[in-house]
């Protein structure tokens, strides 16, 4: 893929400059690519309704063709152009929660060329609410197909800086709207089904949802590369990865610790570089020994934030290893476990 320069547009979060937005709108129009923040994570752009633009994606992201792509739309109204027998709780959900972090799995409308879903008949469709995303795809006033902003299988990208180091001279142009607020994706329900079933943790927790589907379950398929079947983006086993070895530890609070501080000593004796991420009450913990660490934070909202801005810090500190532990399996924490189940490949430390 030939090199070109992209051009970084400096937009304010909250009021976002109209000629930089059009200036955006009229590449995406063009069949360029453009990344922006929305609330969840930086998104790679291109028109939904163009097959090329949308290839081009694919090419930047180093992204299997196997792994649909999300659309996302400004309006309700919209949302008949992309997708096809719409169920009532559709719209139920969308009046609940868009705009925001909630994707919707839905029959695909024949409008969308084939490669948005990697050759399936459903679509991926979400509403953002970040103020750039919105001036954004109004300005365009196209479907706009966008998954993370980044390398495929690296840590999604929070801010214009990541999105950078991943893809410059790859892609068009980067809207500069600062750091992303909930730093993970949004949550993904297939409503295809007899019965909804939740794909992907996310923004919305599974217990906001079960407001309205009490039933609803996690349906845990994780995939590899070459595996067909992908039903929704974020997906794959390797995903979301730094390029240090991530270990995951399982088990009850009292024994993590400890059993993290024997693996990194065991590491380091290896002459192994290690990190540890961990919130702000663990950092002191580890203090004695000669490692790298990351605070996430004091709260689920606050590691969330900053999960995938913390591994790439210790990407960029060198290390070999990242340790790091789970944060529960409710709430925001079971999205968080998600994300890093798929940075460690699959593999988990029980203890």
């Amino acid at each position: 893929m030939p090199d070109f320069t992209t051009r970084v547009l400096p937009i304010s979060p909250d009021s976002p400059q109209p000629e930089s937005i059009r200036e955006a709108a009229s590449i995406l129009a063009g069949g360029g690519l453009v990344a922006f923040p929305t609330e969840t994570v930086y998104g790679l752009g291109a028109n939904a309704l163009d097959a090329q633009a949308v290839a081009r994606i694919f090419a930047a992201k180093g992204r299997p063709a196997s792994d649909p792509i999300i659309v996302h739309l400004y309006d309700l109204a919209q949302l008949p152009t992309v997708a096809v027998n719409i169920p009532d709780l559709a719209y139920e959900l969308a009046q609940q929660f868009w705009p925001g972090p909630l994707t919707l799995v839905l029959q695909r409308n024949d409008n969308l060329p084939a490669n948005v879903s990697a050759g399936m008949a459903t679509v991926a469709v979400r509403m953002p609410s970040h103020p750039v995303a919105v001036a954004l795809l109004r300005a365009a006033d196209l479907p706009i197909a966008a998954p993370s902003a980044n390398r495929f299988a690296r840590p999604s990208a929070t801010t214009a800086a990541h999105v950078l180091e991943d893809l410059a001279g790859r892609i068009d142009c980067i809207l500069d709207g600062g750091a992303t607020v909930i730093g993970v994706e949004s949550t993904i329900l297939n409503l295809t089904k007899d019965q909804p079933v939740l794909l992907r943790p996310g923004g919305i927790t599974m217990e906001t949802l079960r407001n309205i589907i009490p039933d609803l379950q996690l349906v845990s398929k994780h995939l590899h590369e070459d595996e067909q079947g992908i039903e929704a983006p974020g997906m794959l086993y390797k995903h979301y990865s730094p390029r240090a070895e991530l270990q995951l530890f399982n088990g009850a609070a009292d024994v993590l610790l400890p059993a993290m501080r024997i693996r990194a000593i065991e590491q380091i004796e290896r002459g192994k570089r290690v990190g540890f991420l961990l919130p702000d009450s663990e950092v002191a913990s580890v203090s004695d020994l000669p490692v790298e660490t990351v605070n996430l934070g004091a709260t689920e909202s606050e590691v969330s934030h900053n999960l995938f801005s913390a591994m790439r810090s210790l990407d960029q500190a060198g290390v070999d290893v990242i340790l790091v532990h789970g944060f529960g399996q409710s709430g925001l924490g079971l999205a968080l476990w998600d994300r890093l189940l798929r940075a460690a490949e699959g593999h988990i430390i029980e203890v």
